[in-house]
């Protein structure tokens, strides 16, 4: 069964078995057998031996007629004249085999089978290669058979291939990899990710290596502007509805593909980039280091057609609406020192203009041109990883003269191009570039099947990696799950429509998009209104406007107590109130007076600073990350002293009065910013919190009804001396409290809130068109 031809054969290295799963499916017809056909014409002769199988759930008389009319279109390798081409084909042909893979004896026959065969012909085992080309749900059930039934001799080695997707989110991909790693260990388990079979994308370490001395002094901050990864696509997702409605553009391209190269490019360089575990770990590393992203950080967009191929290839009636995105735009930043500030714009779509996919690095230029502006010292400063089609039409890394001539990123199989076609890549005439390509193109599969066969796992998605992305891109995904996408016409007729640009940390598309509002004109009567609420003064107005007149009344408030008293305390708030305003004030980076600012907080969890449930970390990760603002200047409650979190000896809430009294004029703040609680409840103050012998006190352990239940806050005291008091309300939520609120006349225990009444300062109520109409 095994023999390939004996042509300067070596001494036998052992036969390997392998069986494609899913072996007369669209991927296996596609790229698997192909991938395969390949290795065994690069191995032919070299010492191993080969069986080939095609494994599906169809009956044997069925399987065969369709695995040989796959087999028959197989196209020889460019390397191979035509004549040996012939031989080596008829010989794959002989030794590849459809066997239906359904029950646990199916695989117990398969094994048998490859025994008496290897024992027949006195041929030792070298190992077994399975390839699951089948749907993700049917991983473990396929590993269990393997490992139960169908593992090779224990002197030789077994692999299996899994292709994506990999989970759904993080809970599923944690659920997956637990049931696979209860069959099959980790070195046997080979995720593939197709980009990382590019050669581009293969050689982007190699070349970060080449061309260290160069690249290290601008790889960072300093010199980069901004990093793109873009995977366009023309076609739509007809045919592929049932999975695609399931997973759409992020988890399908993002979430791995597009993931991956952005890690390849930024990574701390290993010092051997054939040292897999080393690789991987430089990879944990920076994943580690992305900040966080929410729906502030992404656009989504869905291509018009698709809602009815939805309707029509799933069944569903005519008033179903998917929200699936089949575009996306998100901005990511790094939280090191190296690449903070550097917007990573990473997007992918279908239905778009063009079929294109890169990455670029684009710099800062450091020239100012007074005459002569297309002189190449005067044009961008460009790094490019062209994985393919779009105006180059082939691979290659491109980086622009006026940075360094690099040096070859792999001799022997990569090239420097030096005849030019009459294009432009990304705003530069080729002739403006030093250009690398393959000497010979080879596709993804089947680089990464030869990586297979050799052992060679660093080309391969390891659990902690796939876990990583799943943590970072998980929230995300589930804050996006009720958004509903920008739809489009698809192809050129999107035009600017999706166009996304930077506010900040902020992503919002450049254009308004054109929608039929079934009542026009009924939001305009709605701009920002001004009125009387509990005998205080109230802003409403929609949300995005609310927090922006918010904002703006704060900074009229810090520049009259600077112009005062030189500097402006701010208290603020935790829980889910202030987030829109602390993202609004991120963006007044350089307009809001930040160095005479103090930052105070109203109230705060017993939880450690760094834990995401710290009102403090909330702030910080908000705001003051963002901007410029002195660290002394910085006034986090002391829930942490001696190693333990608010123990009435450690005195925090007397530390923190302490420090409020030495900083704020007559412990008078300037502004604190309060939220409401649906159930009446402000700052951290509740409605069983006993004050009585608290009158004098400004800050106070208390209890909440909710976890975790200790927390530190303000006092009324302390709140009803400050100069201004904002109470921000928002959200269809509070529109029952906002009500009640309003039919009760002076204070009530039952609602906290009622009892701030700033001595000689002013209250005012922002409350939102949600909270405010319902």
């Amino acid at each position: 069964v095994g023999h390939t031809d004996n042509h300067g054969a070596k001494k036998s290295l052992g036969h390997v078995t392998v069986v494609i799963v899913g072996g007369t499916g669209d991927l296996a017809r596609k790229y698997l057998w192909q991938g395969f056909f390949q290795l065994y014409a690069d191995q032919v002769g070299k010492g191993h031996t080969f069986s080939f199988y095609g494994g599906a759930l169809s009956t044997t008389e069925k399987g065969t007629p369709l695995l040989f009319d796959i087999l028959k279109e197989l196209a020889c390798p460019a390397e191979l004249s035509v004549e040996r081409c012939a031989l080596v084909k008829d010989q794959f042909l002989h030794l590849s085999k459809y066997h239906q893979l359904k029950t646990t004896e199916d695989y117990e026959n398969l094994s048998q089978q490859i025994k008496q065969q290897l024992g027949q012909e006195g041929i030792i085992e070298a190992g077994r290669l399975f390839y699951l080309s089948v749907p993700a749900f049917a991983y473990a059930d396929i590993a269990e058979k393997i490992n139960n039934t169908c593992r090779p001799p224990s002197e030789a080695w077994l692999r299996v291939v899994l292709e994506k997707p990999f989970g759904h989110n993080l809970y599923s991909a944690q659920a997956l990899d637990k049931k696979l790693s209860g069959q099959l260990k980790e070195e046997e388990m080979y995720r593939i990710d197709h980009y990382l079979g590019k050669q581009v994308v293969s050689k982007i370490l190699p070349f970060r290596k080449e061309n260290k001395k160069l690249l290290d002094p601008i790889w960072n901050k300093h010199h980069i502007e901004r990093i793109e990864i873009v995977l366009k696509e023309t076609l739509d997702a007809k045919g592929r509805i049932q999975f695609y409605d399931q997973y759409g553009v992020i988890r399908d391209v993002l979430q791995n593909h597009l993931t991956e190269v952005m890690t390849l490019m930024l990574m701390n360089l290993p010092a051997n980039l054939s040292n897999s575990e080393e690789i991987l770990q430089n990879k944990l590393n920076f994943l580690a280091s992305l900040q966080h992203v929410d729906n502030s950080n992404a656009v989504v967009g869905q291509y018009q057609a698709y809602n009815g191929e939805v309707q029509e290839e799933l069944n569903k009636t005519k008033d179903y609406f998917s929200l699936t995105p089949t575009f996306a735009g998100v901005v990511i930043h790094v939280d090191n020192a190296q690449y903070e500030g550097i917007p990573i714009f990473m997007t992918s779509g279908k239905a778009l203009d063009e079929r294109v996919s890169y990455a670029r690095v684009l710099f800062k230029s450091n020239v100012f041109c007074v005459q002569d502006p297309n002189n190449v010292q005067c044009k961008s400063k460009q790094i490019i990883f062209y994985l393919g089609h779009g105006t180059l039409q082939y691979p290659a890394i491109l980086l622009s003269k006026n940075l360094f001539k690099p040096e070859l990123v792999s001799s022997g199989d990569w090239k420097e191009v030096t005849e030019y076609k009459d294009v432009n890549v990304l705003g530069l005439p080729l002739s403006d570039y030093y250009i690398q390509s393959p000497v010979t193109p080879r596709e993804a599969y089947c680089e990464l099947i030869s990586h297979v066969f050799f052992g060679r796992k660093d080309s391969f998605i390891s659990a902690e990696g796939l876990l990583a992305s799943w943590e970072f891109w998980t929230p995300l995904l589930e804050g996006l799950s009720r958004v509903f996408p920008r739809v489009y016409p698809g192809g050129v007729d999107n035009g600017n429509l999706l166009n996304f640009q930077l506010k900040g940390h902020q992503v919002a598309f450049s254009h308004e998009a054109v929608v039929n509002v079934i009542n026009p004109g009924a939001e305009d009567n709605f701009q920002v209104m001004q009125g009387k609420y509990r005998s205080s003064e109230m802003v409403s107005a929609w949300a995005q406007e609310l927090v922006e007149r918010l904002a703006s009344d704060l900074l009229l408030a810090a520049e009259e107590a600077i112009r005062e008293e030189g500097q402006f305390h701010l208290a603020l708030s935790g829980g889910s109130s202030p987030v829109a305003l602390l993202r609004a004030l991120a963006l007044n980076l350089y307009t809001f007076p930040w160095r005479n600012t103090h930052i105070w907080q109203v109230d705060e969890r017993c939880v450690p600073h760094t834990e995401s449930g710290s009102n403090f970390r909330s702030i910080h990760d908000l705001l003051l990350q963002h901007i410029r603002i002195p660290y002394f200047n910085i006034h986090p409650m002391p829930v942490h002293l001696t190693q333990r979190l608010c123990v009435e000896e450690d005195g925090g809430p007397t530390l923190y009065e302490k420090e409020i009294k030495k900083h704020v004029n007559g412990s008078s703040f300037h502004y604190i910013l309060l939220g409401v609680g649906q159930d009446g409840h402000t700052a951290s103050l509740f409605q069983d919190t006993k004050l009585e012998n608290d009158e004098e006190n400004l800050v106070i352990l208390t209890e909440s009804p909710n976890k975790p239940h200790q927390r530190m806050s303000l006092t009324f005291t302390a709140i009803n001396r400050a100069r201004r008091v904002g109470v921000l309300i928002m959200g269809k939520s509070k529109h029952e409290l906002v009500s009640q609120l309003s039919r009760i006349k002076g204070e009530s225990s039952k609602y906290p809130i009622t009892k701030v009444q700033p001595k000689s300062g002013t209250l005012i109520w922002y409350i939102d068109y949600d909270a405010l109409l319902g």
